[in-house]
């Protein structure tokens, strides 16, 4: 009878619990606080607790408590280097935001941000593509904005599904103006730039060049563009102006600030 049963179940140490990782504070190493949520980049010490700063600068203090946080989704407990730590130098994405090391894409979220284009999808990715994907935020491309209040209708907004829309040349009066009227639905925001084009939120000091190209009405505004500085075909010419695109500073201002808004609302917590 004695191998009946195999090894005794009481045997070694039954009481031992699993036990919480204990991680060094290092400076960029981004945490979660288990408790309030909130995530963020190690900058400091304070009083005993350790410094996070999220992505738009905001900064909280948090007390070094067993278990009190969660990296890459598991608990652990922070401590503080015991030597002294060089900070890293604050690498910014081309956003201007901080840049976190060492953090994967998250798994896409149900909310989307839309966009008029592919050549608008692709400016978005070159500049805020690292936030997006921080964020697990899907950029999609539309086929022109004519349908929107019948695509907006079929997307299902909610307060977990939320819908920015980035919109061209949205200026009172417009054709844009009156279509993007007609969407009403609180947990969609729509915002736009005053430019014909997404090509034209590019500074022509980007370029190279003192101004954009007065094209004439009536006539396609960026054949009218590729005439006026000698580029045979519109995809040499987007080729030529993605590629001088290297951050935030090289695209105007209302470009930025619609961006901002929509990335803020679709990430904001229901």
């Amino acid at each position: 009878m004695a191998g009946r049963y195999g090894e005794d179940v009481l045997a070694g140490d039954w009481r031992r619990r699993k036990v919480t990782p204990v991680v060094d504070a290092e400076p960029d190493l981004v945490v979660e606080d288990a408790d309030s949520g909130f995530c963020g980049a190690v900058v400091g010490f304070e009083a005993g607790a350790v410094v996070l700063e999220d992505r738009h600068g905001k900064r909280r203090n948090f007390p070094l408590l067993p278990a009190a946080f969660l990296l890459d989704g598991s608990p652990v407990t922070l401590r503080r280097p015991t030597r002294a730590a060089v900070p890293a130098a604050r690498r910014r994405t081309a956003s201007g935001s901080v840049a976190v090391a060492n953090v994967r894409a998250q798994v896409a979220k149900a909310s989307r941000i839309w966009v008029e284009g592919i050549h608008d999808a692709a400016l978005v990715e070159r500049i805020w593509g690292d936030d997006l994907r921080i964020e697990g935020v899907v950029v999609e491309p539309l086929d022109g904005i004519d349908a929107l209040d019948d695509e907006v209708r079929n997307f299902g907004p909610g307060p977990t599904r939320r819908l920015g829309v980035l919109v061209d040349h949205l200026v009172p009066g417009s054709k844009e103006s009156r279509i993007v009227a007609r969407v009403n639905s609180p947990h969609v925001l729509v915002t736009g730039h005053p430019y014909v084009d997404v090509w034209q939120a590019v500074k022509p000091a980007a370029l190279g060049i003192a101004a954009w190209p007065v094209v004439p009405p009536g006539r396609p505004w960026k054949e009218g563009v590729c005439a006026a500085l000698g580029v045979a075909e519109p995809a040499d010419m987007w080729r030529h102006i993605l590629s001088r695109v290297n951050s935030f500073a090289d695209v105007e201002t209302p470009l930025i600030n619609s961006m901002e808004r929509l990335i803020d609302f679709v990430t904001e917590p229901a």
